[in-house]
């Protein structure tokens, strides 16, 4: 198993084989993973290890993130919250008790 993987929380990966996951390969499911459960020893290894300006773009063109976690990504991040790809869709969909 890759290094940086060896580093991480097992369970946040428990519907795939670890064993068959790529640092490289794999990117986007890691860095999605790690910031939505991980905490901040772990989410500064992303960093690290993938650079800002990579994790940045892959965080921004999730589909989800909870309202917390993108507020905390938002900060940390230094990005506007509505240029992520998540923000923008949820403003876009109708909820049903909305008028």
């Amino acid at each position: 198993m890759p290094e940086l993987l060896e580093k991480l929380n097992k369970t946040y990966f428990w519907d795939i084989n670890p064993d068959l996951l790529d640092e490289n390969k794999s990117k986007r499911i890691i860095i999605e993973r790690v910031m939505n459960l991980g905490n901040l020893r772990e989410i500064k290894l992303i960093l690290r290890h993938y650079g800002k300006e990579e994790v940045k773009k892959t965080v921004c063109s999730l589909n989800y993130i909870d309202p917390k976690t993108l507020n905390f990504l938002s900060l940390l991040l230094q990005v506007p919250i509505n240029e992520f790809k998540c923000y923008i869709r949820k403003q876009s969909t109708n909820q049903h008790w909305s008028y």
